[in-house]
């Protein structure tokens, strides 16, 4: 064999493509790498659960733990979440603390504020219901999913800031397996406070008017019949002083 004919292995060498060659790399023919094969839904949930933006609504001790989660320990910006103050900027609501319902209407108005798609974690005892206020508390609600949609629970008392990423990631899966019409199927209705909600709303108490009504003051001595209650200033046996003592 003459060394100017080509060897088969030669022929073979050059009919490989170099992997990592030195030039810039040219445009394949090849179709299957340069088209990504995908449905609108997967890429619309993989953008949303990508870039959630939290809403942090914290009204009791459970913010201590959010705040330690947005700190460089845990670092929740490398989930793409970067806490927002307008409601108009977020699509997730982390409710963290009891509600009351002098609250109530606040956060009912953060959530009609938050644009399409959102989400709502419960976050701690308080919020999911009512926590140590859910037995005499005259004032806590005992769940908030009695005023808005909730998609994750995350219980504790409070809730450590790995549990918190891990409500995060639950989250991030639920996104991921959604379908936007199967999303509009399920849209729940009646859940919330809203404009034609049969809910009767009470009038506020803090008018500067409220010990000054006439339930509030004090009957006068003279209409208070004695035959049918007790004396209001029943008579004090007078002591006798020290001189009188034999």
């Amino acid at each position: 064999m003459s060394l100017s004919e080509p060897t088969p292995n030669a022929n073979l060498s050059a009919e490989i493509s170099i992997i990592n060659p030195v030039s810039p790399p040219s445009v394949t023919d090849s179709l299957s790498e340069n088209i990504i094969l995908t449905t609108v839904d997967d890429l619309y949930n993989w953008a949303k659960m990508s870039s959630l933006y939290p809403l942090l609504f914290g009204t009791a001790c459970c913010f201590i733990e959010l705040a330690a989660l947005i700190a460089s320990r845990f670092d929740i910006e490398r989930f793409g979440m970067f806490p927002r103050a307008s409601p108009r900027q977020a699509d997730l609501l982390i409710t963290a603390g009891t509600i009351t319902m002098k609250m109530s209407p606040a956060l009912i108005r953060l959530y009609e504020q938050m644009p399409e798609p959102k989400y709502v974690i419960a976050m701690g005892a308080c919020t999911i219901t009512g926590g140590m206020f859910s037995v005499d508390s005259p004032t806590a609600v005992r769940g908030v999913d009695k005023l808005i949609p909730v998609d994750i629970y995350l219980p504790g008392c409070p809730p450590r800031p790995e549990a918190i990423l891990d409500a995060i990631i639950k989250l991030r899966k639920k996104i991921a397996n959604e379908s936007l019409q199967e999303r509009r199927n399920s849209e729940q209705t009646h859940r919330y406070y809203s404009r034609t909600h049969t809910m009767k709303v009470v009038p506020p108490m803090l008018t500067g008017q409220y010990l000054a009504a006439q339930s509030r003051q004090f009957p006068p001595i003279n209409a208070i019949d004695p035959s049918r209650s007790l004396s209001l200033f029943p008579e004090v046996p007078s002591l006798q002083s020290e001189t009188d003592l034999p």
